[in-house]
């Protein structure tokens, strides 16, 4: 059957809307979006399509205090405007997202852990995972994550039908976090958890809230921390997926700023790292850094800084634009003057790309 006019013409219509907003960012640039719906931070960011970026779980404000959301929001590039879909099976934290085919995973993540004394926080990994279908907007249950190895905050890549987790950590509370170096897969193919050759099961040092990707046949896992918000990370680890037993090696070129709580997308051979939390020499604790690494050339470039610093989000690419939706403004737990009063955590509804 031949589509009628009227589609035809809205399907020119977004291709058009979608040129038009990579046309009219200048390279290096930053531009405002619609902010998303419900300002948010620890959450997930994915490209479902070229017209298309999700953000789901996460904490949010509820009242005078947060919590955490099972809310999943599709971003529509070419209309500039934000929907709501099936919630998240599970109110979910520091999520570990992916995109693969039309289908999004989610593998893992932080959810809220038995009460401790003493202890007002304490999210622990949860080995629940779902997948969700865009096309009919329903979750599914999957293959919980194998015992021992259930985490959040770990830095995900795919790689053709492979998703594969770096790093993470199981505990966040008031006063304490963790970090592993254990490296997992998931085969959605097979629908299954599929071991990770010894030689890559283990990064070269423990890792959480860094960022990376897979870039050509190698996965990056860039920046983050080692336990503990000031125990930042510039490293670069780097593993030839197509000859895993060589194992991960640890690049020369390190972050021109060492932080975590980043994030980041790849856009052709080059990684964009953004943000992220721990810095001493600001009184929100936040980065303001925007680096690009250079994957062929093994080199660092200093970009324009973010005109909204954030920390606590995600990015996703689409084109030659990174998207960066909300985040947090502070450094959580930092106590930080607002207008009279003691902030603690500052959630951000702000939405904002950066053209490479």
């Amino acid at each position: 059957m031949r589509p009628s006019a009227p589609a035809l013409l809205f399907a020119v219509f977004s291709l058009f809307n979608v040129a038009a907003t990579a046309s009219a960012c200048k390279s290096n640039e930053w531009i405002n979006l619609a902010p998303i719906p419900t300002a948010r931070q620890e959450h997930g960011t994915v490209t479902i399509s070229n017209e298309t970026i999700a953000i789901l779980g996460g904490i949010v404000v509820v009242g005078s205090g947060t919590e955490m959301t099972d809310l999943l929001q599709f971003y529509d590039i070419p209309s500039d405007t934000w929907s709501t879909k099936s919630a998240v099976p599970r109110k979910v934290n520091h999520p570990n997202v992916a995109v693969v085919g039309n289908k999004l995973y989610l593998l893992g993540g932080l959810v809220d852990g038995p009460a401790v004394a003493g202890v007002s926080m304490n999210w622990v990994a949860s080995a629940s995972s779902y997948v969700y279908d865009v096309t009919a907007d329903t979750w599914s249950d999957l293959a919980p994550m194998p015992n021992g190895t259930e985490k959040g905050s770990s830095i995900v890549g795919v790689y053709n039908e492979m998703i594969y987790l770096a790093g993470g950590m199981t505990v966040l509370q008031d006063t304490y976090q963790d970090a592993v170096n254990t490296v997992v897969s998931f085969n959605t193919t097979s629908g299954q958890w599929q071991r990770v050759v010894a030689n890559a099961a283990e990064l070269p040092e423990s890792r959480q809230h860094g960022t990376g990707a897979v870039v050509g046949d190698t996965f990056y896992v860039v920046g983050g921390r080692w336990f503990g918000q000031m125990n930042t990370r510039d490293t670069v680890f780097e593993l030839d997926l197509t000859n895993q037993e060589t194992g991960w090696k640890s690049s020369a070129a390190h972050m021109p700023v060492s932080r975590g709580g980043i994030y980041g997308a790849a856009v052709g051979d080059k990684f964009y790292a953004f943000g992220g939390e721990g810095n001493p020499d600001t009184s929100t604790g936040v980065f303001n850094q925007s680096e690009a690494f250079d994957t062929e050339s093994q080199q660092w470039t200093e970009l324009n800084p973010m005109a909204v610093p954030r920390h606590g989000t995600q990015a996703a690419s689409v084109g030659g634009l990174v998207y960066i939706p909300g985040g947090g403004l502070q450094q959580d737990g930092k106590t930080v003057s607002m207008n009279g009063s003691m902030s603690y955590m500052q959630l951000s509804s702000h939405f904002d790309a950066y053209c490479v």
